[in-house]
């Protein structure tokens, strides 16, 4: 690939535009708001200018209700000899371009599993889909010189490829992405009329589960817009297993001990249901999870605690496998959580400790 076009200049576009130009493709940059194009290629992502003729690729990163009249728009103008769009929905985009009768052999629908809180070309990098599942959705009809650009642009952002079927990739992002999303939106929305009180008593727990739901509202219309099936599937389990929870823990208030005993019973099920749902979720590098220990450090609040603590880690000879920083409520101070394999946890904490810093038990 030597050319190409990234048709929207958002958060995905801009990356996947950064990602090739730094491994020197040529890249033109289209976007219906042309300052958003130009802080794009001032960010070093590629050039507004128009292209002299097709380029190699057209990378359409637009909202999902837009992507079928931008792909259209291209191809009739023929400024590519491949397409394809970075949608998060696939079935629906392709049944658009399907009814408008255009020819779909130059064409592949594609999803990298990636992305911010942040949208806009000022939170792109390109590193962003480094590592991350990139999913292409190829038919019976498609152009294998379109299926090899595809995968081709998904080496050149490190990404790594995963083959599905449009209507099958539409119901798992329902279950590993969409859902999760206004799970985590109508749990933070409990926090809007909170007591203050209670709210300053957040801990890392709640931040986990609400960290997504600082995301872009608009954005998320538009997706949600475009798989509402798949999602109301998932949440209407979800809500079976609501309306069960709160049945158990009414048994739990109750002053008859077989209907206590019910409640707890209830509980127990959907926590241990819970148990092995998580343990299936990937681990480092998508690999199977893994059993790691968890080291927590007393740590303050100033620059070069961090940098450190990962050196005396390193001087131990200690892999940190994943890290997370607990912060103490009114304190300039936390605990940092340093994960690690099992049988480097002796050597971690004896080599911490001879170094000054404090283990929480």
């Amino acid at each position: 690939m030597r050319t190409a076009i990234v048709i929207g200049t958002g958060l995905i576009g801009t990356s996947a535009a950064l990602a090739l130009s730094a491994r020197g493709v040529r890249v033109h940059l289209a976007d219906h708001d042309a300052a958003q194009a130009r802080t794009a290629a001032a960010l070093g992502a590629g050039t507004v200018e128009e292209p002299e003729g097709p380029v190699d690729l057209a990378i359409v990163a637009v909202p999902p209700a837009h992507v079928a009249a931008a792909l259209a728009d291209a191809m009739r103008r023929g400024v590519a000899r491949a397409y394809l769009d970075v949608a998060s929905v696939k079935a629906g985009p392709r049944r658009e371009l399907e009814a408008l009768g255009l020819d779909l052999t130059p064409y592949i629908g594609t999803h990298p599993m990636a992305g911010k809180e942040r949208s806009g070309p000022l939170a792109a990098t390109a590193d962003l889909f480094e590592g991350r599942p990139w999913v292409l959705t190829p038919t019976r009809d498609g152009d294998t010189e379109v299926l090899n650009l595809a995968l081709e642009l998904v080496a050149l952002c490190r990404a790594v490829p995963v083959v599905m079927d449009a209507e099958a990739h539409d119901r798992a992002v329902a279950l590993v992405s969409h859902t999760p999303q206004l799970v985590s939106s109508m749990v933070a929305a409990r926090l809007r009329g909170a007591d203050e009180t209670a709210v300053r008593l957040c801990g890392q727990g709640i931040r986990d589960v609400t960290r997504i739901a600082a995301s872009d509202p608009g954005m998320w219309i538009d997706i949600l817009s475009a798989n509402p099936g798949p999602v109301a599937d998932v949440l209407s389990e979800i809500a079976a297993d609501l309306d069960e929870t709160v049945q158990a823990l009414r048994g739990l208030q109750s002053a008859d001990e077989a209907k206590r005993g019910a409640g707890a019973g209830g509980i127990e099920d959907v926590l241990r249901r819970g148990n092995a749902g998580r343990e299936r979720v990937p681990g480092k590098h998508g690999a199977a999870p893994a059993a790691y220990e968890i080291v927590a450090v007393h740590i303050g609040d100033q620059p070069g605690e961090l940098a450190r603590i990962f050196a005396d880690a390193g001087q131990a000879g200690v892999n940190i496998e994943d890290v997370r920083i607990e912060h103490a409520t009114g304190q300039q101070a936390g605990f940092i959580q340093l994960t690690v394999e099992p049988s480097a946890v002796p050597v971690l904490t004896a080599a911490l400790r001879e170094r000054g810093w404090s283990i929480r038990q």
